[in-house]
């Protein structure tokens, strides 16, 4: 989970690698509405997102029992979490952080996605961190991918998430 520019999906699609589980990016369950009203740069409000993200959960639910999912979703605020809990059971998170000028340079070098860099400073703004009581642990995305999944794997071991 995080914001925009963040790692989500890369971090993801290598940490559903390392598990051998399946990664899902939920950029691609945006409807084309969404992501155009993105990509003119009008954020989303808890109104469009929460059908987004019930199709996010329904997604999740649908692995099979004993695979790992990975998701890669902004899940912003404690809400939009609490909702993919509904949807899909046990989730766990790994909250993917960074300084403001760290991600606004990643967003200007990055080519071809929907989401416009105008749009971080929306995102920063709605970001709820993960609260207590939230199963999740927060990585500051300054280091490396892999050292990123490094320490995400080592959390699920010592905290017997994985199990």
């Amino acid at each position: 989970m995080g914001v925009s520019g963040c790692g989500k999906s890369t971090v993801g699609a290598l940490l559903a690698q390392r598990l051998g589980g399946r990664f899902i990016d939920a950029d691609d369950l945006h409807t084309p509405g969404a992501r155009a009203a993105m990509a003119a740069g009008t954020a989303l409000t808890d109104r469009d997102r929460e059908p987004w993200l019930v199709r996010v959960g329904q997604r999740m639910a649908e692995v099979e029992p004993d695979r790992a999912v990975v998701v890669a979703c902004s899940a912003l605020k404690r809400s939009y979490r609490d909702l993919l809990r509904q949807q899909a059971g046990e989730v766990w998170f790994v909250h993917l952080h960074g300084s403001s000028q760290l991600l606004q340079s990643r967003l200007a070098a990055r080519t071809g996605h929907f989401m416009p860099p105008a749009l971080l400073a929306s995102q920063l703004a709605t970001l709820e961190p993960l609260q207590p009581g939230e199963c999740g642990i927060t990585l500051n995305v300054d280091q490396p991918c892999e050292a990123l999944v490094d320490a995400a794997v080592e959390w699920t071991t010592q905290t017997g998430v994985s199990d």
